[in-house]
């Protein structure tokens, strides 16, 4: 059954690391980043090369697992199919693993690893064992004689035209702030680095010189920055009568050494309803 949507019929985008360098819209590739007339000419003509195979593909795993629907993920009129493709490069450019994992209506159904000449194969839903593993020879030929160096050499072109965007180092802006919290009475404390890269980072709150326990703080998720950088705050909640001395932690690639903030007891008396933030630029 075909569906009409808004969205392209068959669609992929291309990272390197966690840069976005194409995106492909059912009939054409656009190159992301600084590139020039020729890059673009290169790209569009190298990956094009596995466009078509790659919607055939997708269109055979539909029709297969259509025809031998056992689950009420493949019912429905409109179906989505992904395939997350990753390739690694090692130390000294040497091949790392690729794997491939294949999801259906949310689901993942099936993954392959292949690395130093080996395949791992594992079916997570039922159906995918019966129906899919009779081709799964084919597609291992295909994806050793075929993927795997696509994946690599494409990996090693953008590397070499996108090296100073990957191995860039931009140091985290750390603010430790500390507010009343008008509800309860207490005082949170909260450690944000900001603007940092790559996305890396160790954030830990210490008491006293002591790690403060997981189950204290909140937060801890890494969240993307608008301009490709990133940001992660963690936060706990204290009494206002506290006497502890707070520390905020930061380890980072871009950083020669630990950056410790500290909030001292002088710090910590406050007046209901406002904020001390003390915050190094770096």
């Amino acid at each position: 059954i075909e569906v009409e949507t808004q969205f392209p019929k068959f669609s992929y985008i291309t990272t390197l690391d966690d840069i976005t360098v194409g995106y492909y819209n059912s009939e054409t590739y656009f190159p992301e980043g600084n590139t020039t007339k020729e890059d673009d000419v290169i790209d569009s003509d190298y990956i094009k090369g596995i466009n078509d195979y790659m919607y055939n593909s997708f269109v055979r795993r539909s029709a297969l697992l259509r025809q031998h629907n056992q689950n009420d993920i493949f019912l429905t009129g409109l179906n989505v199919y992904q395939t997350l493709v990753v390739c690694e490069l090692l130390e000294l450019d040497k091949p790392g693993k690729m794997l491939t994992k294949d999801p259906a209506g949310g689901c993942t159904t099936d993954e392959l690893c292949y690395f130093n000449n080996h395949f791992t194969y594992t079916a997570t839903v039922n159906i995918t064992q019966e129906v899919l593993k009779p081709h799964l020879e084919e597609f291992k030929q295909k994806y050793e004689k075929f993927y795997h160096k696509v994946c690599i050499d494409t990996l090693r072109n953008y590397l070499k035209k996108r090296q100073n965007e990957v191995n860039r180092k931009e140091k985290p802006r750390v603010r430790f702030i500390q507010k009343a919290n008008s509800d309860s009475g207490g005082i949170c404390l909260s450690c944000l680095a900001t603007g940092f890269y790559p996305s890396h980072i160790n954030l830990t709150l210490f008491r006293d010189g002591q790690p403060v326990a997981d189950h204290e703080i909140t937060g801890g998720d890494l969240l993307p920055n608008a301009d490709g950088t990133y940001q992660m705050r963690k936060s706990m909640e204290i009494s206002a009568a506290d006497k502890h001395k707070y520390t905020c932690s930061v380890t980072h690639l871009s950083l020669d050494n630990k950056l410790d903030v500290t909030l001292g007891n002088e710090l910590l008396q406050i007046q209901k309803g406002s904020d001390k933030v003390l915050m190094i630029l770096i």
